[in-house]
């Protein structure tokens, strides 16, 4: 149990690293267009940036906010139910969020793949790179699905054990 925990925190770490950064470059492309703007003509490049820095935030963010529990939820029906029934609501929702990732992530990978013959405008980025941020974003949810479904079952989601390790 505690590797699945391990596991849990070195995911969770990695994916709050990647939203600090995408979060870093959001706010500098920003701070870039401003300062351009209040000189002049602020750099083309900057609202592209600014939104793919956006779009990857996003996509490891995701996760994140599954487990937190951040993410649209029903908890009036689970608050009112008795003890063993929102655990089980929450398995069988962490299930279908998996089922869900599962069956988008080939098309997201094509999607990935239609990005190879395309470029940004403005910065002549790969799309593929940009594109790529739908599939993360398909993968981190199921693995954060399957991650919280097999907490859920071994008991384990309780945050209180989650910040113990």
């Amino acid at each position: 149990m505690k590797l699945i925990l391990h596991v849990y925190r070195a995911l969770e770490l990695l994916c709050r690293t990647g939203v600090l950064l995408a979060f870093m470059v959001l706010i500098i492309a920003v701070l870039t267009q401003v300062l351009g703007r209040a000189i002049g003509d602020s750099p083309v490049w900057t609202e592209e940036l600014t939104r793919f820095a956006l779009i990857y935030m996003t996509a490891l963010g995701v996760g994140l906010g599954l487990m937190s529990g951040d993410l649209v939820n029903v908890d009036i029906v689970c608050d009112a139910l008795p003890d063993p029934w929102p655990r089980m609501l929450r398995f069988v929702a962490s299930l279908a969020t998996a089922g869900l990732a599962a069956v988008l992530l080939p098309g997201a990978w094509k999607y990935v793949q239609i990005g190879l013959l395309q470029k940004s405008p403005a910065m002549g980025l790969q799309m593929s790179f940009v594109h790529f941020s739908v599939f993360l974003l398909f993968l981190l949810l199921l693995v954060f699905a399957l991650m919280r479904a097999v907490l859920t079952l071994l008991h384990l989601d309780d945050p209180r054990l989650k910040q113990e390790i």
